[in-house]
């Protein structure tokens, strides 16, 4: 289903807080749902709308807080396949739709978190990203050199046909970053600034690990 304005998306939706995992426009997101409230968060969003919003914890839960901190921006994505198992559990799909700003967060119901969202500053969102400002020429031989540095093999026929918007959005979201790199990723304004973002991040893990040098997240 396509979206042609942010006027169509959900005010209020729910949100899933999970750390180091990241949703992005047009991609998607396998989730394997077991946990009481979030069976039910999920049973209410197939009833209505179909929209939950993917978010990262920002801290610890402090003493006094009623819930776990979370960054500011997620992603809003909606559940395109949806399967339950013998055992209880919920396995769906989530396409990413368009990012969000909290606006406020809402009570809570049958224990899952809502909130209500601004999507204003990401409209673009629901447009295709302009596939001829990424640099290929860069990406790829850093990207071939963090698989092999980390014995990850994959499909490089596949890899080099792929558009440029889908080979971003899949390598952001399936390399294992640091979760306030997974928010960068996220917050990059553009097709561009994320994958040159990407690259820096390749780039510093190549170089050992770590080693020493600074995050270009900071």
């Amino acid at each position: 289903m396509a979206f042609h304005s942010i006027r169509d998306l959900p005010d209020v939706i729910p949100i899933f807080p999970l750390t180091g995992v990241l949703l992005l426009p047009r991609g998607r997101l396998p989730l394997n749902i077991f946990e009481p409230r979030y069976l039910a968060m999920t049973s209410d969003a197939l009833g209505s709308h179909r929209f939950i919003g993917m978010v990262q914890p920002s801290g610890e839960k402090q003493a006094g807080d009623r819930q776990i901190p979370v960054y500011g921006i997620g992603c809003a994505g909606r559940i395109t396949t949806f399967s339950e198992t013998e055992d209880g559990r919920f396995l769906i799909t989530l396409t990413g739709v368009c990012r969000f700003e909290i606006v406020e967060e809402l009570a809570l119901q049958k224990g899952y978190r809502r909130v209500r969202a601004s999507y204003d500053r990401f409209a673009d969102d629901l447009k295709e990203d302009d596939a001829g400002v990424v640099d290929r020429e860069r990406l790829l031989p850093v990207l071939h050199d963090y698989f092999e540095a980390n014995g990850i093999s994959a499909d490089w026929n596949a890899v080099q046909e792929a558009p440029c918007d889908q080979l971003v959005t899949s390598l952001a979201m399936i390399c294992p970053f640091e979760p306030r790199e997974k928010q960068a990723l996220l917050e990059s304004p553009d097709l561009r600034s994320r994958a040159d973002l990407m690259i820096s991040l390749l780039e510093m893990a190549i170089i050992g690990g770590s080693g020493g040098q600074d995050s270009p997240v900071n």
